[in-house]
């Protein structure tokens, strides 16, 4: 028998105004997480001369010292989002990454700047759990991945203005300077979150009231293990992830190394082609698939792995082109399919747990995703890159990312494929 509704004076979204409003300003807040994360990626060149730094430092730097403070500081933080006020834990962690993005423009060697990016990690590792709790809260289940798709362009206009404003403020001021302006607008925007987003009622949008009782990690850690289809989703992300965190992080560089361009027009190329369209991408993925599952619930797996699939051969092309701007034109359709994935792997691991479980359930599919996406990503490509500088030089890192990108995009859709196979058993076991 289903619990009774919450009482209609508790609930903070009665309108839709307000609803819509807390999913914007956390989209923004989403946007600040990846436009301190990527501007890292966009100054490396400039880091890299100034600091005397190798490509395994840089990918160190963008992927495991970041990736292991991020998904390891995730679990505690969303177990506490899981019971508590999640509104006031995304102002907390907004304004900590925030802070520490500012720091990081007055940091004097590798070390320090090593430890700025872990302050960044761990502040940004309270940003997206509590917010997906929240909006899967305020929104019922034939629009989440929708909403969370929505939610998630914030990657994507993160890295359009990590790429535009850090790429311009390096060439006119320097990447000391890039760091300090991007970062302090982030804590005025945390005071805005604390101060105007409602905070609101469990289960609001499946209409039921949810225990007080504090569910086991090692609980929610089984249930999802358990199903096959989160197995699928979350490495399919994860293998996604590694290829588009490799592509954000080590993009500029190659185009610079490769091609010799600036960071003031390639920072406007790159804006455009993964910021714009990946926003478009990651949007309209989740929109389609809400469309479509009413007829078969496996679009939520088949719409991903579908575009990666696309995805794959311009992936490889970009890099053996001998012309810029032909690349930066192939890579429009990675960059527009690559985070189709994102609202649609939230909303099916939102859909397999019970309500008390869903930030932590973010939090531990994050915990995959960025280990194997964010940590090994870029890492591995810088690596690589030094370990084929002796024999190929500036053109070591075209062919790192050739021999991983597109590799690691078709071993992703196979993921989505075979996660289609159990979906609609395992939404259907989902407990209350």
């Amino acid at each position: 028998m289903p619990s009774p509704s919450p009482a209609p004076g508790s609930n903070p979204y009665a309108s839709q105004k307000t609803t819509y409003y807390a999913l914007g300003l956390l989209t923004v807040v989403y946007s600040f997480n990846f436009i301190d994360r990527q501007l890292l990626a966009i100054l490396q060149e400039s880091i890299k001369a100034d600091l005397l730094l190798s490509d395994g430092q840089l990918g160190l730097l963008t992927g495991f010292a970041f990736a292991v403070f991020y998904v390891t500081a995730g679990i505690p933080i969303a177990r506490w989002a899981d019971r508590s006020n999640r509104r006031n834990i995304v102002a907390l962690a907004l304004f900590t990454w925030s802070f520490m993005t500012a720091l990081s423009g007055l940091v004097q060697n590798y070390i320090q700047l090593l430890l700025a990016r872990i302050g960044v990690g761990v502040g940004e590792a309270g940003g997206s759990p509590p917010s997906h709790s929240i909006i899967s809260d305020i929104f019922p289940p034939q629009q989440r991945a929708s909403a969370l798709g929505f939610y998630s362009t914030g990657v994507n206009i993160g890295i359009l203005f990590g790429f535009l404003f850090g790429g311009w403020l390096n060439e006119f001021f320097g990447w000391r300077v890039a760091f300090m302006v991007v970062g302090l607008p982030g804590i005025l925007l945390a005071v805005l979150v604390r101060f105007t987003l409602a905070e609101p009622v469990r289960g609001l949008a499946e209409q039921r009231t949810v225990a007080d009782t504090q569910v086991p990690i090692s609980e929610v850690l089984r249930l999802l293990w358990s199903r096959m289809t989160f197995r699928h989703f979350a490495l399919g992300a994860a293998l996604n992830a590694f290829a588009g965190y490799s592509t954000s992080s080590w993009s500029a560089s190659f185009f610079i190394r490769s091609h010799g361009m600036s960071t003031g027009e390639l920072g406007t190329w790159l804006a455009l082609i993964m910021g714009l369209g990946g926003a478009i991408g990651v949007f309209f993925g989740g929109y389609i698939a809400d469309r479509l599952a009413p007829r078969n619930q496996r679009w939520y797996a088949w719409l991903p792995a579908l575009a990666g699939f696309i995805s794959v051969p311009f992936a490889a092309v970009v890099y053996l082109v001998d012309s810029p701007y032909v690349a930066l034109s192939l890579a429009v359709v990675p960059g527009l399919l690559h985070n189709v994935y994102l609202g649609n792997t939230l909303a099916v691991t939102h859909g397999l747990v019970g309500l008390r479980m869903r930030a932590l359930s973010s939090a531990l599919l994050f915990f995959i995703l960025n280990i194997i996406g964010l940590g090994a990503g870029p890492w591995m490509v810088g690596m690589l890159s030094d370990y084929l500088t002796p024999t190929l030089g500036d053109e070591a890192l075209r062919h790192a990312m050739l021999y991983l990108i597109p590799a690691m995009l078709t071993w992703s859709s196979l993921h989505f494929l075979l996660a289609a196979r159990s979906l609609p058993q395992d939404l259907a076991r989902a407990p209350d």
